[in-house]
């Protein structure tokens, strides 16, 4: 999905205001829907959503969770519905080598491959089966038995009761015109969605995401600031290269201002929509075009994940960098604290 150009301005263009009543019908069945109870998880359940469609950096904040909530001892699952995949599920992904041999993103989307890397997932339409699913005790034999699980996207979804909702906002956009889909980015009205969430994090700097940690301050949610981080190894590759750089993420422009920070001079940018699929055409395209200016071909890891399955260009995929990142907190102490208030205490502090 490529997110229209009009979502984001504020005031409301014309083409939005056209659209907007539209918009409030599809807020308002949403509204409805998360107002309804939730069945009991079995173990806590952390969703990591956010109020809008179109990326805002879930996934990697969910990654920094599981390593976090790892590195206290707890064991750790994702749950997610495979965007983009082709498979219903409930389907287990083992933090192996096997799952990277058995799954492509054509079977169960890019990011659940991400998040198999870290550890253990279940990709499921039907939340509550794939919960039910990673729990059951026949999961265990591949180590998918998590006393923790974190939902990746799903705070619109009222299947499983939340433990703890956590909505991710990008510091620049906020949540942009304020309206609904279709005629803005947002879900359901940012009133509506605030009390379903216990707090936000707030990806890089910008009025807009100011303006968002404001509205949850008034309720009494916590706000807690966070950036993306570029791999050191990745950085130094890039660093006065020329580059070709192409993605197809929620905001690809986030990617192509990451790498002129890091230092690399971007000649050419492809921006794709989200999860969009790369046909043979298009990527011979920018292999053609990485070596008659010479660049160095630069994507992210989700869209590496993606060129796996493609046998046309061997060139670029080979030649290409791949810039991964990580989602580091401004404050690390704070968010620490506020999950270990939610949350059970680890299974081997529990036992002592």
């Amino acid at each position: 999905m490529r997110t229209p150009a009009f979502w984001w301005p504020s005031p409301p263009t014309f083409a939005a205001r056209l659209l907007q009543p539209a918009g409030a019908v599809y807020g308002t069945i949403t509204s409805g829907r998360m107002r309804l109870a939730g069945a009991a998880p079995g173990c806590p359940v952390i969703c990591v959503g956010n109020f809008t469609a179109g990326g805002a950096g879930k996934t990697p904040t969910a990654i920094a969770l599981a390593a976090h909530l790892g590195g206290e001892g707890r064991t750790v699952a994702f749950l997610t519905r495979g965007y983009g995949g082709r498979l219903r599920g409930p389907v287990l992904l083992a933090n192996d080598d096997q799952t990277q041999v058995e799954y492509t993103h054509v079977d169960v989307g890019d990011e659940p491959l991400l998040l198999a890397r870290r550890a253990p997932v279940m990709v499921a339409r039907d939340r509550r089966a794939g919960l039910a699913a990673l729990l059951a005790q026949e999961t265990a034999e591949r180590g998918a038995r998590p006393d923790v699980v974190i939902m990746d996207d799903g705070l619109q979804n009222p299947a499983i009761a939340k433990t703890l909702a956590l909505a991710v906002v990008d510091g620049r956009t906020g949540v942009g015109n304020g309206l609904c889909v279709p005629a803005g980015p947002l879900r359901a009205p940012l009133a509506s969605q605030l009390p379903h969430v216990d707090a936000l994090i707030v990806v890089g700097e910008g009025e807009a995401g100011r303006g968002v940690a404001e509205a949850a301050a008034a309720l009494g949610k916590p706000a807690f600031g966070a950036r993306l981080a570029a791999d050191p190894d990745a950085a130094r590759l890039v660093r006065g290269r020329r580059v070709l750089a192409f993605a197809g993420i929620g905001r690809p422009e986030k990617f192509f201002d990451m790498l002129e920070e890091l230092g690399a001079e971007v000649v050419q940018r492809a921006a794709f929509p989200d999860h969009a699929p790369f046909t043979p055409s298009r990527i011979a395209a920018l292999e053609d075009d990485a070596l008659r200016k010479d660049l160095l071909p630069v994507t992210t890891e989700k869209d590496a994940v993606r060129l796996l399955t493609l046998t046309a260009a061997p060139r670029l995929r080979k030649a290409m960098a791949v810039l991964p990142v990580r989602m580091a907190f401004d404050d690390e102490d704070g968010l620490r604290a506020f999950l270990a208030a939610a949350l059970p205490p680890p299974p081997r502090i529990a036992a002592a």
